[in-house]
């Protein structure tokens, strides 16, 4: 297993999917992991990336190492996931988030959206979201121009949210979710299976920076047959 360029690390790959699966409950609290050898197998990693991994869940409080005795899953409220906003999951619960980046332009802001930052312009940005390998969804997301002149695909990461973080010292806070039907775009990838003009599960998503400004809105298409969308209220 090999990161792309953009994606993170395998060892906060494993990490994060076993988060999403504990969050999804199909790893409960007081579960004890199969021996190291066994689990690194299985997921194709060597010993110490798995150790790694470990090592990073047991930092979030996720995990509890007893020596002589193994691994065991400690749910907590507040994991720490890079992927803590993202609420679409597989049908059967977890998946691991990834994005395919379609296309990153600057656009004079479009104006059905929603009133947000103080720019005139936005860096629209287009993606295809697999979860878990399966197509799920398509995004379009518009992040205010004043923030950055330019942003190029290459230097995106798997998560928006952690790329504002690291390059543009931007922090989403919070979001505001409104679930509705929209009908897939015509910009929608051939990979993507729903066709160009279907009612789908359309998520508008306003969010929020740490000081409060409206930084970014974004549509999300997704397929019902793959994801669903998920809240877990604690």
């Amino acid at each position: 297993m090999k990161s792309a360029k953009g994606s993170l690390p395998v060892y906060l790959q494993i990490a994060e999917t076993l988060v999403r699966d504990v969050a999804a409950g199909r790893l409960i609290d007081g579960e004890k992991l199969p021996p190291e050898r066994d689990m690194a197998k299985n997921l194709g990693i060597a010993v110490g990336t798995l150790r790694k991994t470990l090592g990073e869940l047991e930092s979030r409080g996720l995990l509890e190492r007893i020596q002589g005795s193994g691994n065991y899953i400690r749910a907590i409220n507040d994991p720490q996931s890079v992927y803590a906003l993202f609420r679409l999951e597989l049908i059967e619960g977890g998946g691991l988030p990834t994005a395919e980046i379609l296309s990153v332009s600057r656009e004079t802001k479009d104006p059905t959206l929603p009133s947000f930052g103080t720019s005139l312009e936005g860096h629209r940005i287009r993606r295809l979201r697999r979860i878990g390998g399966k197509v799920a969804a398509i995004e379009e997301i518009w992040l205010d121009g004043a923030y950055v002149d330019s942003i190029v695909a290459e230097d995106l990461s798997e998560s928006l949210y952690l790329y504002y973080r690291t390059k543009l010292n931007l922090w989403i806070a919070k979001a505001e979710d409104y679930i509705d039907l929209g009908r897939v775009p015509d910009w929608k990838p051939a990979a993507f299976g729903p066709a160009t003009g279907d009612l789908l599960p359309h998520i508008l998503r306003i969010s929020h920076s740490h000081d409060g400004q409206k930084a970014e809105v974004s549509h999300t298409w997704y397929d019902h047959t793959v994801a669903r969308y998920v809240s877990r209220l604690r």
